[in-house]
């Protein structure tokens, strides 16, 4: 269990790293929470006038969601296995091989490990301690968590985003139905080879990602979001 522990408050603190605050601060001398929608992801520093800050935002807060299950991953191993374990593919498919039984175990184990750093890292960036608790939506975090866990998934819901932002013309609304859909496509597609814990990770992610555009879906159904493309700046 302290494991586990080590690996949340890890992953909490990578993700907690407020890239879009730091870069604004750094090159424009700007307090990016007072800018728009007061956000401190990537949409809102590139709608700051900083398109380009907004582009460095997006990689750098993939990278830390990725990095977070990544380096989970390695924490455990690292913990938990003193030495390599030797083990044949006709063992891992003999179910009565003990050494194929302890294989299986430390595999669940790791692909725990990996979804509570998904989680964490998740929260870190909505969550900063840095900033008081007030941060982004986590929606570019989340792919780097996403891509870690299920890289194929993610290309299919980059697909499903921009199709809906190319014909609503609301990034919120494409960014809203590409993470609902994550966790129906990483299952489709990953439900044979990932533990169970993976999908029920993706799943809670995506609501954490979801509930954080409550104001954008109260505007999306009011009719007054921003549309992409649009002069005038809307909170968004």
């Amino acid at each position: 269990m302290q494991t586990y522990f080590i690996v949340a408050a890890v992953a909490y603190f990578l993700g907690s790293i407020p890239f879009g605050y730091i870069l604004v601060r750094l090159f424009r001398k700007q307090d990016v929470r007072t800018i728009g929608s007061g956000n401190i992801g990537a949409t809102n520093v590139a709608r700051s006038g900083a398109k380009g800050l907004g582009f460095v935002t997006l990689i750098l807060d993939a990278a830390k969601g990725f990095a977070a299950v990544v380096l989970g991953a390695w924490i455990f191993n690292r913990i938990t296995l003193s030495h390599p374990i030797l083990v044949t593919p006709q063992q891992l498919t003999d179910p009565n091989d003990a050494v194929a039984q302890q294989v299986h175990a430390l595999m669940s184990h790791l692909y725990l490990a990996a979804a509570v750093a998904a989680v964490f890292a998740i929260l870190g960036h909505m969550y900063p301690v840095w900033l008081k608790f007030k941060g982004g939506k986590g929606v570019a975090t989340g792919v780097g968590v996403f891509l870690a866990l299920a890289p194929v998934a993610v290309g299919l819901v980059l697909v499903l985003f921009i199709a809906v932002v190319w014909f609503s013309r609301y990034v919120s609304l494409g960014s809203i139905i590409a993470t609902a859909a994550f966790p129906i496509f990483a299952w489709a597609l990953y439900r044979n080879s990932k533990s169970p814990v993976v999908f029920i990770a993706a799943a809670l992610a995506a609501v954490l990602i979801i509930a954080k555009h409550h104001q954008n879906i109260r505007r999306l159904l009011a009719g007054t979001e921003h549309r992409l493309g649009e002069k005038k700046q809307v909170q968004a």
